[in-house]
């Protein structure tokens, strides 16, 4: 690189400085990428995640914010190479969703997304209001990672509730045809997961199980180290004064993050997956 900056000092030549100048920016580039690979040593920052919204108070409009964080993570996945499932999905009553879980499968899924954990505040004119007035909406996200190893988890069968209904998801016209969709509350945590992507009963049963085992096994962690708690959705109320993220429509255009003062004049930018930036500035944030 010093030989690059002498060559720059001395040279006249437009296409050798042109060479140079890009060979620069591609050993940034991978510096830049060596110092994320340092922040992403996590014990489970290599896996796949499961990433779960939910919207706040204020019914509609909430609903809709949670849609819209939805399309967001869905969008950054597609941009960067990621695949998703959707776990669970249930609609909003007028729009929107009610509650969503994604499995987002990729390398570092978890370690870039963890830093999403949290509540996420939308302020916009309502689109549902006819007096065009300015509304303020929260929905919280919450990420955990898929752990591979074996969870050596006792679950006894005594301390499930077992439920199962109609999908109300995407799959087609046979999906809402049969009790496929599966809810698991487990008692002694209230744990509640649910599935209901597949087809078939039992497989909704066996994808049920493994997110139970996983957020099970966290709290066991969470009883052992105290600090295990960002791994895990901690139980915050999704109101004012708790959000870990603005996004400003009206009546000027920002994103800013509480957490590093990260900010972004193109919302509509960041709405449409392109968080790699921000979640990158996150890294270093203990």
């Amino acid at each position: 690189m010093l030989d690059g900056l002498e060559l720059l000092q001395s040279s006249d030549d437009e296409e050798l400085i042109a060479i140079v100048i890009d060979e620069m920016n591609s050993w940034k580039e991978r510096l830049e990428d060596l110092e994320n690979l340092a922040f992403l040593s996590g014990e489970f920052d290599l896996s796949n995640c499961y990433l779960e919204i939910h919207p706040g108070a204020g019914g509609t409009e909430s609903c809709d914010w949670a849609s819209m964080l939805y399309r967001m993570y869905t969008r950054f996945a597609e941009k960067y190479g990621y695949a998703y499932e959707v776990v669970d999905e249930l609609k909003g009553e007028e729009a929107g969703i009610k509650s969503v879980t994604l499995k987002i499968i990729g390398d570092k899924a978890y370690g870039y997304l963890k830093r999403e954990n949290g509540v996420h505040r939308l302020v916009r004119i309502s689109p549902f209001d006819s007096n065009k007035r300015r509304h303020t909406s929260f929905a919280s996200v919450s990420v955990i990672p898929e752990i591979n190893k074996d969870i050596n988890i006792e679950v006894k069968e005594s301390d499930l509730k077992i439920d199962v209904y109609h999908s109300s998801g995407a799959g087609g016209q046979s999906v809402n045809t049969s009790n496929s969709a599966v809810r698991i509350t487990h008692l002694p945590t209230k744990t509640v997961v649910t599935c209901q992507n597949e087809r078939s009963q039992l497989k909704n049963k066996e994808q049920a199980m493994k997110l139970l085992k996983n957020k099970l096994y966290l709290l066991e962690l969470e009883k052992q180290n105290s600090e295990i708690n960002s791994l895990k959705d901690n139980s915050v109320s999704i109101n004012f004064g708790s959000q870990i993220r603005s996004y400003v429509l009206e009546p000027y255009k920002l994103v800013k993050d509480n957490r590093n003062n990260y900010e972004d004049t193109d919302p509509e930018k960041i709405l449409d997956g392109e968080i790699l930036e921000l979640i990158k500035s996150l890294l270093k944030v203990k």
